[in-house]
């Protein structure tokens, strides 16, 4: 991508400018991209093959128009085919997404991933930090609780050996792609980053657990997860979009096992409403881990 927000003038047309072009032809006009051509524009993307204005044009009107599980699956295949990985051997039971960050609520959902890893399953966490202000992202709450955060997958592979458990930031995984979810506050909405991010799955784990904002958005993943072959897949709304049920309300999940699509219900613990933190941190998790508190959340 150039510099400057008007590439020079050619009597060329961009040969990204049709998928901008099939997403905002008016109401009549538009279309979803096909599986092929969003992994084709979405490979460009990743490869600095569309200028920035493009850029901001087609994640926005994909924001509009709101993407489709095809799309989706397009979106993952390039970023696969750009991500930095290991080698196979490296494999994790479970992958867990982690993009949202804690608001309302301590990050109480560190403790399920410790639960599992001490049960003997291997953990995979991905996630991004500080694209949105006012939140308490796991990353900064694992380095708190001196939980493994790694820089590369050799340390991945080390803490995974270890503990059962291990970070790793999209930054490491691949680093246009958290450049592109780092325009959040330019552009003032999130884009389907937002969402491919959590189907990543850089280790190719059997299980995938994925968390969304809007409950709209759970038929997607789960369709998507379906076109991508993933074999299970548990999706839900989170708490601030992070992967912890909320315990005062029921919650729809969406499950996928070997192409087999199902939903359930998660009835409500509490009756009434939980108030929210002031300020969300890690130290009620310590207590509670330790045994020293009991907390109805």
């Amino acid at each position: 991508m150039t510099d400057s927000l008007v590439p020079e003038a050619t009597a060329t047309e961009h040969p990204f400018a049709q998928y901008v072009r099939i997403l905002g032809k008016g109401k009549t006009g538009s279309r979803s991209l096909d599986r092929e051509e969003a992994r084709d524009a979405f490979g460009m993307l990743l490869c600095g093959e569309a200028e920035p204005v493009q850029v901001g044009a087609f994640l926005m009107l994909l924001r509009v128009k709101e993407e489709s599980p095809q799309e989706i699956a397009g979106f993952v295949e390039a970023c696969r085919a750009n991500m930095l990985l290991p080698s196979p051997e490296l494999q994790a039971d479970l992958d867990w997404s982690s993009y949202a960050g804690k608001r309302h609520q301590h990050p109480w959902f560190i403790l399920s991933m410790l639960l599992l890893a001490q049960a003997g399953y291997r953990v995979f966490v991905h996630g991004s930090a500080g694209h949105t202000p006012g939140r308490l992202y796991t990353e900064q709450a694992m380095r708190a609780l001196g939980l493994p955060v790694a820089d590369n997958w050799s340390a991945v592979e080390h803490n995974l050996d270890s503990t059962g458990i291990s970070y790793l930031p999209l930054k490491h995984i691949c680093p246009v792609l958290d450049d592109i979810l780092q325009l959040k506050p330019l552009l003032g909405l999130r884009s389907p980053v937002n969402t491919l991010t959590r189907m990543l799955n850089p280790l190719a784990a059997r299980a995938s657990i994925q968390s969304i904002f809007h409950p709209a958005y759970a038929a997607i993943h789960q369709q998507a997860d379906r076109l991508l072959g993933q074999q299970r897949a548990l999706v839900f709304k989170g708490e601030s979009g992070e992967i912890e049920v909320k315990p005062q309300a029921d919650t729809r999940i969406f499950l996928l096992e070997q192409s087999s699509q199902r939903e359930l219900l998660a009835q409500r613990a509490l009756a009434e409403r939980v108030a929210p933190v002031r300020e969300p941190d890690t130290n009620p998790l310590l207590a509670l881990w330790r045994g020293d508190v009991i907390d109805p959340y």
